[in-house]
């Protein structure tokens, strides 16, 4: 039998080969996250602030339908590497049964969270009713979201990546198209504002959710969709996709959770600081999302070849990879160093804006590199199966560094101290990764045997 492609292909093509889709696709989220924001701004700085307060809510959502089908693709394709087909089409089937029950989660979350939350980061009347708005919308609404993801994801998971992607940007032109002519009343359309941003997107998502039910339909053989199969869960299968959907979902949450701590401590010197933070979320999106893309590419290469015992291959994907991530990320620093008032006037920025978030912008962007070289050094964790580390680390990045810190700067009574707090939080994390990577690589990749000359 003729070996895999990951085995034998010259590794800085494969790992191109693999992960370009991905960060295409990842390119393709981050331009969801960034649009809505982009034409929000245009209403109002608290406009802006309103849909930033909603955005821990968003990401939690994020966190669920990711989550979920990271344990369906983990049970879906191993269930088909082994022929058994009847157990990778239960684990589709349930996992499009999991999309609707997340979608009631949230669904309850906006019809009986959404006015708590927003209130419990801002006490500004208008802020509150914008952020509401927003939040109840895309929460209520969220069905295409949860489907978008998971039958997307059913699409890679059998190496129709191309055909994601296409569902992707189906759903972002939607998104683009809609969100000026709902937000500002466009070719007839009332003037919807902050919520007519919501609707596009949720529309958008909806849109992307059936064309990428069609597609698998039409194209994925693989699997066998069906309505009954759908409606009538097996609870082994939902405990085998959540026996490695849980850690994922956690994984992402953390970053509900700093988002919505960072937004409280803003919050106490300005909305203003808080909408700052709003936009450097939404912008960094465009170099860590291509980042996270070639992370999703590397990590079948790392697992494969470690299967196969082939260390040259594993310590050669590493190092270009490792050279890979960190370009880019100077690249991004670059951005964010050179021009970032020409990135926060994208976002109707005014003046008081551009000068806080001038200097928030090029002292967050230092940890730029920092943070590529820690992401790909985590890929091996989870192509090992040693996924407690990576949580580990976010953890420690996140919450346990990131936000005390940002909180005994913010005493100091300058906003402007609070940023470091990033870079503070970045260099724990890469110590954090680089001392469980070498404990990983000492006890798996260097009791591999190296590979034989050729």
């Amino acid at each position: 039998m003729q070996e895999n492609k990951m085995g034998v292909m010259p590794v800085k093509k494969l790992i191109v080969n693999m992960s370009l889709p991905m960060m295409i696709s990842m390119l393709v989220q981050a331009m969801y996250n960034v649009v809505d924001s982009i034409f929000v701004a245009q209403l109002s700085e608290k406009a802006l602030t309103a849909v930033t307060v909603a955005y821990p809510i968003q990401n939690l959502m994020i966190a669920f339908a990711t989550g979920t089908a990271v344990g369906i693709n983990a049970l879906l394709s191993r269930s088909l590497g082994e022929k058994k087909f009847d157990r990778s089409n239960a684990a589709a089937n349930n996992g499009l049964f999991l999309a609707f029950i997340n979608f009631l989660i949230f669904l309850c979350v906006g019809l009986f969270g959404a006015k708590a939350f927003i209130g419990s980061q801002t006490s500004d009347a208008e802020i509150w009713q914008l952020g509401m708005d927003y939040l109840r919308v895309v929460t209520i609404c969220s069905v295409g979201c949860f489907y978008q993801v998971t039958l997307e994801r059913l699409l890679q998971s059998t190496g129709r990546t191309t055909l994601s992607m296409a569902s992707q940007l189906t759903g972002a032109i939607t998104n683009l198209i809609l969100d000026p002519i709902m937000i500002f009343g466009l070719l007839g359309c009332p003037k919807l504002g902050v919520t007519g941003a919501a609707l596009a997107t949720v529309i958008g998502q909806c849109v992307a959710a059936c064309f990428a039910l069609f597609l698998n339909l039409k194209f994925n053989k693989e699997l066998t969709l069906s309505f009954s199969s759908i409606t009538h869960p097996k609870a082994d299968i939902i405990k085998r996709i959540y026996a490695v959907g849980i850690p994922s979902i956690l994984m992402v949450s953390v970053g509900s959770v700093m988002t919505y701590l960072m937004n409280l401590i803003l919050m106490t010197f300005s909305a203003t600081a808080t909408a700052v933070f709003g936009v450097y979320f939404k912008l960094q999106s465009f170099f860590f999302m291509p980042l996270f893309g070639l992370n999703n590419g590397l990590i079948p290469v790392l697992a494969y070849n470690f299967g196969a015992k082939k260390k040259s291959r594993i310590d050669e994907a590493l190092r270009f990879a490792v050279t890979l991530a960190i370009c880019i990320m100077i690249v991004g620093m670059a951005t964010f160093e050179l021009i970032p008032q020409v990135l926060l006037k994208m976002f109707n920025a005014s003046d008081q804006m551009i000068d806080l978030g001038d200097n928030a912008l090029r002292t967050i962007a230092i940890h730029f590199p920092l943070a590529a070289f820690s992401i790909v050094l985590g890929s091996i964790f989870q192509a090992f199966s040693r996924s407690i580390f990576s949580l580990i680390v976010s953890l420690g990045r996140q919450l346990v560094v990131l936000i005390p810190a940002a909180y005994l700067l913010s005493l100091t009574g300058n906003v402007d101290n609070v940023w470091w707090a990033f870079v503070i939080a970045e260099f724990v994390s890469v110590t954090l990764s680089i001392i469980f990577f070498r404990k990983v690589y000492r006890e798996d990749v260097e009791a591999l045997t190296a590979d034989k000359p050729a």
